[in-house]
């Protein structure tokens, strides 16, 4: 019997292959949900479901977008956000 803390479904399980040919099952937590606009709520694209752990060997580019507020807002609240802010200036 595995560990209690283990027998609960907090952490995915995942089969792995040994070099010596057994099939044994490892913990691991699970994938966080997406990110999402701070303004709207909407799933942000091009942000990776990675752990920090795993997020932190990516490159700055692969984590999130390249343009004002990447990883903030999603493209049709930065537009809104910019045309109010062209209209508020005039």
């Amino acid at each position: 019997m595995v560990r209690p803390a283990l027998r609960s479904r907090h952490l995915r399980r995942v089969k792995k292959r040994t070099p010596g040919g057994d099939l044994v099952v490892h913990y691991e937590k699970r994938r966080p949900g997406p990110a999402r606009c701070a303004r709207c709520g909407r799933p942000l694209n091009g942000v990776p479901r990675l752990r920090p752990n795993k997020l932190r060997g990516l490159s700055k580019t692969s984590k999130r977008p390249e343009r004002p507020y990447g990883g903030v807002l999603c493209p049709q609240c930065l537009a809104d956000l910019l045309r109010e802010s062209i209209i508020g200036n005039q």
